[in-house]
């Protein structure tokens, strides 16, 4: 982990405080936001923006399991992910993990593993890194487990996923690309639809289940959601039960009816960048353009998160100061995180430094710590009170 910065000042950079630009000078000392002075840095052609918190990404599993059958060690891929994320602007960032009958890297050996994984990589880290987990429903055989894991890692953040039925019907009409997903949880196609129906074998129980994981996730101050709600009752039954945030609804009714319960609505940013869903859900910009969606998230691309921004700048959806945070104040809110996803005074000095005219990120601070240079930025960071250079401007 890299040293704390000494005190700066940036000065002349455009500095997005409580969601407008303003060009007062910034001071960051001992790894927080502070008043007073320090080192002048000049960022004149600059835009200074809290850092990005990403409450779900699951793009970490390429650089454990670069392919299906070529698996890399768990630290190696923390720590490679931990690089990517850095560039691009993340500093707090949720592993989504699975927790589910799958099996394999979505079991949950797996998803302990990675937990012990995280908990040694942690000291080395760049930015922080935490974990989000992604529940099946009907996997209530290791309900107990996973309770056990939020209080042994002491989790903060859980969604609901349940995928059942869109397996069972793969099984039945995409019989190849069972057999591919088979492979890459390790096993062959008969096994995955032993585990689906001895799965969906359970569901008298789910509910009750469900609602006792509820409770016990309230008792710890667990955040808890859904993931891929496909209509307004399903949302209405997880918010009933507490699970308040909606991510990924898969349709315009469950994303209306999170938002009629004050349920914060996520979804995905390369949604936005692509102009649709890889999957052929509802696109993300029309939820934005219409008030139903709240923070945009990685999902399984990392770059993607500005982009997404600067996409919604582009088609006139949000200005760069309201699309930017989605990806840092909005998710704060979220979960809770008092500490992060604005710039003021007294907050941990989490910050992305991005060059207006090329819209490139080439400095990225977490913590006080600087964790991603390049360019004239990072030239004007580590030899601060040296003249301006004029390659930003």
């Amino acid at each position: 982990m890299p040293a704390q910065l000494p005190p700066l000042c940036l000065t002349r950079a455009r500095i997005l405080r409580e969601g407008y630009f303003s060009d007062q000078p910034l001071t960051l000392a001992g790894g927080l936001l502070t008043e007073g002075g320090g080192t002048e840095v000049d960022l004149a052609g600059y835009a200074v923006l809290p850092g990005i918190i990403d409450l779900h990404g699951d793009g970490f599993e390429h650089h454990v399991f670069p392919r299906p059958s070529a698996p890399f060690p768990l630290w190696a891929g923390l720590a490679s992910y931990d690089r990517e994320a850095a560039t691009h602007g993340v500093t707090t960032t949720y592993l989504a993990q699975g927790w589910s009958w799958e099996g394999g890297h979505r079991g949950p050996d797996h998803a302990e593993a990675l937990l012990l994984a995280l908990e040694e990589h942690r000291p080395k880290s760049l930015i922080e890194q935490r974990v989000q987990l992604r529940a099946e429903t009907h996997f209530i055989e290791a309900a107990d487990r996973l309770m056990a894991a939020v209080r042994r890692f002491d989790l903060g953040y859980v969604v609901f996923n349940d995928h059942l039925e869109e397996g069972l019907t793969m099984s039945r009409q995409q019989p190849e690309a069972f057999g591919l997903w088979a492979r890459k949880l390790g096993v062959g196609a008969e096994t995955l639809l032993a585990r689906l129906k001895a799965a969906k074998a359970c569901a008298k129980a789910v509910p009750r289940t469900l609602c006792q994981l509820a409770d016990a996730f309230e008792q710890r101050g667990v955040r808890f959601g859904s993931h891929d709600d496909p209509d307004a009752e399903t949302r209405e039954f997880f918010s009933m039960i507490g699970a308040r945030i909606a991510e990924f609804p898969i349709s315009r009714r469950a994303a209306a009816a999170a938002r009629a319960m004050g349920d914060p609505v996520i979804m995905g940013a390369p949604n936005v960048v692509r102009g649709g869903s890889q999957s052929g859900n509802i696109a993300a910009v029309d939820l934005i353009r219409d008030g139903l969606c709240d923070a945009l998230v990685s999902d399984y691309h990392l770059p993607a998160l500005p982009l997404a921004i600067w996409t919604l700048v582009d088609l006139g959806v949000l200005d760069l100061a309201k699309g930017w945070q989605m990806i840092s104040t909005a998710p704060a809110r979220i979960l809770g995180l008092h500490d992060r996803g604005r710039i003021a005074a007294g907050l941990r000095a989490d910050l992305v430094v991005m060059n207006e005219e090329s819209r490139q990120i080439e400095a990225v601070i977490c913590g006080g710590r600087l964790v991603f240079a390049c360019g004239e930025a990072a030239l004007r960071l580590m030899q601060p009170g040296q003249p301006m250079r004029l390659a930003a401007e």
